[in-house]
């Protein structure tokens, strides 16, 4: 496969990913600031857009208007949904010749959808379409690819992205405790409430829930299923031959961190959150680097705003 394309494939996973993120982790705490007048709006704001990674700007109160106008409807901002769902549609006009037609026409008719302002009480059905939009572009490759190179690049960049994501919506956690979202809020943004309680019975604790989203194998929104799912599709892209050890760089990056998250302590990894999550997320991001070196070496890596220090 080419480079250019399997770059293509590795980044559209990774922006359609971004894009059903980012609109989970704004559903959650704009509807929270809606519901509670004792929040202080600039200080959650403010909390929100840098664990997003954007800097807010100075001298100003920010309002939950401005958070939406940046992560949602930015078209210039790399970390925003309307500029995720575009450059997905890039990346796939650029690999035309792979990406099939249901998906293109999937990503173009989002694009062209894709609003410029929406009302105060349309966020919420603003960020359902674009779940429901991602979840479709993500239905259609695992209902019609088959499972070749084009599939693991895209598989690869989603579940990274996956990974990160996830661990933004659990540093949430770490906002203003006024702010911050209880864990049936977060378990519900994820779609795992229901499954969570068939795990542990109906059992809800902090504990339960951080290790639900963090830990459990079989949960694919979890941490740990996606950097598995991404191991195990740089393992297939490229079969180890060495008998000692991990040459992959990646690979190694994505090891070490699993194991330290399925090792640590439940507890020690909530008592320090945020800087847990923050590793994550530097891991993920540091991953993708290295998988743009080894397979993408001629090409500009993509990134986004506060995505690696």
């Amino acid at each position: 496969m080419l480079s250019r394309i399997a770059e293509s494939l590795f980044w559209i996973g990774r922006y359609i990913e971004r894009s059903d993120g980012t609109a989970r982790i704004l559903d959650v705490h704009l509807q929270l600031l809606l519901e509670d007048p004792w929040i202080d709006e600039n200080t959650a704001c403010r909390s929100l857009l840098q664990l997003m990674g954007h800097d807010a700007p100075k001298g100003r109160s920010l309002t939950r208007a401005d958070v939406l106008a940046t992560l949602a409807l930015d078209r210039a901002h790399a970390g925003s949904i309307a500029y995720s769902l575009g450059a997905a549609r890039e990346n796939a006009r650029r690999a035309r010749e792979i990406v099939s037609t249901e998906l293109w026409e999937c990503l173009n008719a989002t694009h062209t959808r894709m609003p410029r302002k929406i009302a105060s009480e349309k966020t919420h059905d603003y960020f359902a379409w674009v779940r429901e939009r991602a979840a479709l572009a993500v239905g259609i490759v695992e209902s019609s690819a088959s499972r070749d190179e084009a599939w693991l690049f895209f598989t690869l960049g989603r579940s990274l992205e996956q990974a990160n994501m996830t661990s933004r919506l659990l540093a949430t956690r770490s906002l203003t405790q006024a702010s911050a979202p209880s864990w049936t809020t977060i378990l519900r943004s994820c779609g795992a409430y229901e499954s969570y309680l068939r795990t542990y019975r109906g059992v809800s604790s902090a504990q339960n829930a951080a290790e639900y989203l963090l830990l459990d194998r079989l949960f694919p929104r979890s941490v740990v299923y996606s950097i598995t799912q991404a191991e195990r599709c740089l393992r297939e892209m490229e079969p180890r031959l060495d008998r000692v050890g991990v040459s992959d760089r990646s690979l190694r990056l994505l090891g070490r961190i699993r194991s330290q998250l399925e090792y640590k302590p439940i507890k020690e990894v909530l008592s320090d959150l945020p800087g847990q999550m923050a590793i994550v997320q530097r891991a993920t991001s540091t991953a993708a680097e290295a998988i743009g070196d080894r397979y993408f070496p001629t090409h500009a890596s993509q990134s986004w705003t506060g995505e690696a220090s």
